[in-house]
């Protein structure tokens, strides 16, 4: 029996609060878990932040819907997703630092498997766009090799499992209009600011 089994089974005999803040412990300190998540406070709102073995996995406004987020993360990945704030330390951190006009760049490991495709290309590409610049959608379909893809870089964009730390909010339209956002218009023109103040 793995470790998870061996704490959920005692689950269903002592609803102690203190027992089960200690068998929560105990799990999120387990090798069973393979997403583990948090949420974290930003100027945009609650931010759930979410990582595998590999990397951080999934950045989520709260606009989404958390609860979308996890369903999303239990049905993409696996159904054993616990909250396990200690796991994102630094990726919390960074964030905070980020908002706070301190960190320019963030040094995460991430795992991008829930893009695919030419998202994943796009996605990959957003790392280019350096802090305080924008790219037009056209431009990043250049840069992906794809030319004529750019309402397919917008649909990446808009699908980014990691947006903030993979900058989409940098992609704007040909005028220079900011264009849509996961988080919302006010949330990208909050990002775009922040970052033209500090550049």
């Amino acid at each position: 029996m793995s470790t998870t089994d061996d704490l959920l089974s005692t689950i269903g005999r002592d609803d102690d609060p203190a027992t089960m803040a200690r068998l929560h412990a105990r799990l999120e300190e387990s090798r069973d878990v393979d997403v583990a998540y948090r949420v974290v406070d930003s100027p945009l709102g609650d931010l759930l932040v979410a990582t595998t073995e590999r990397g951080v996995v999934r950045v989520g406004f709260e606009s989404v819907g958390h609860d979308a987020v996890l369903d999303e993360l239990g049905r993409d990945l696996s159904p054993r997703v616990l909250r396990a704030p200690r796991r994102l330390d630094d990726a919390a951190r960074q964030l905070a630092e980020y908002f706070g006009g301190e960190r320019e760049r963030f040094d995460l490991r991430l795992d991008t498997r829930l893009a695919h495709g030419f998202r994943l290309e796009v996605v990959e590409h957003l790392r280019e766009i350096g802090y305080g610049e924008t790219a037009s959608y056209a431009q990043v379909a250049e840069l992906a090799g794809r030319p004529r893809a750019i309402r397919a870089v917008g649909t990446a964009c808009a699908r980014n499992p990691l947006p903030v730390v993979l900058p989409c909010h940098r992609v704007v339209r040909s005028d220079g209009t900011p264009g849509q956002y996961a988080g919302g218009p006010a949330a990208k023109r909050y990002l775009l600011d922040l970052e033209s103040a500090g550049a």
